[in-house]
């Protein structure tokens, strides 16, 4: 089991309950790690044994791109203990947030082919990236997060609430980017059109239950793509209201497509990949690598 260092003391308590249930079945040895170095250790100690990420998107992320990049990732089975703020990829995948419950399907869960996004230069996407005001709202909304993440007892935790925040202030002032946006070849939104945001699915959801995907499916070999064009300011208000009720995909002003390999290019942008923000960029393309690895699920999902 690989756990974040930084844990704080509601995600220790969570844990010490999925330790007890995972104990009266298995051996289990848990590794704390804080950085790449210490996680590539670990995963090699690991050997054939099962692993389990305990933690939110980013941790997942983290062991999965470590896997990628150790080439081990393929055949691998991964379970999850979600114990991050938001939770989003554990969420769609229908994992329990109940960490006893989480345990359960560790030990007697599905195993579930499990797509992956890989960008050009090998870095991979397991949930979600976006540009634009999306990659915006996350940069703001990682510092309320920090600020939030802090009030709260034990499962109650203000932290989900970064990412509304964030994507609240970004919507008052965001930018809008003239970009070429193409899914499989074919332009779904060029330069004479800008955009508001611009987000690639293989989840549905971002900081904790935001539905930017809607129909995204990470088991079915694509990805969703939205591109949201609502830039006057009552477009902007109305995109957001949409969003929050889960009504965005039918407005005029967006574009939603499905496809296998998509590529960005125009003004420089900033992406946010898995809540990791890099940039700017000028031109980026994602590929899907089908069943590259596979997640432990509930036998229902």
């Amino acid at each position: 089991m690989i756990t974040n260092s930084g844990a704080g003391t509601a995600a220790e308590e969570n844990l010490e309950q999925a330790l007890s249930v995972l104990r009266a079945s298995a051996s289990v040895e848990v590794a704390e790690t804080d950085g790449p170095g210490e996680l590539d250790g670990v995963l090699h100690r690991a050997g054939s044994r099962r692993i389990v990420v305990a933690g939110g998107d980013g941790s997942l992320h983290a062991v999965v791109s470590a896997l990628y990049r150790r080439n081990e990732l393929h055949g691998s089975t991964l379970g999850i203990l979600p114990l991050g703020t938001g939770n989003d990829f554990a969420r769609h995948a229908g994992i329990p947030l109940e960490p006893a419950d989480a345990a359960r399907v560790v030990l007697a869960g599905h195993g579930r082919p499990t797509d992956l996004i890989v960008d050009e230069v090998g870095e991979v996407v397991v949930n979600n990236v976006h540009v634009g005001a999306g990659a915006q709202a996350s940069r703001r909304g990682d510092r309320w997060k920090k600020r939030l993440g802090v009030i709260g007892v034990g499962k109650v935790n203000l932290g989900k609430l970064g990412y509304p925040i964030g994507a609240a202030l970004a919507a008052f002032k965001p930018p809008f980017l003239r970009l070429h946006v193409e899914v499989d070849g074919v332009t779904v939104n060029d330069l004479d059109e800008p955009a508001l945001m611009v987000a690639v699915g293989n989840g549905a959801t971002v900081g904790g239950g935001t539905s930017l995907t809607p129909a995204a499916d990470a088991a079915d070999g694509k990805v969703d793509v939205m591109v949201s064009r609502a830039i006057g300011p009552l477009a902007r208000f109305g995109y957001v209201a949409d969003l929050v009720r889960r009504r965005h995909t039918d407005r005029e002003d967006v574009v939603y497509r499905r496809g296998t390999r998509v590529t960005i290019s125009g003004e420089e942008f900033y992406c946010s990949a898995d809540g990791e923000i890099y940039g700017p960029e000028r031109s980026r393309s994602w590929r899907v690598e089908p069943a590259a690895y596979t997640l432990l699920v509930p036998a229902h999902a």
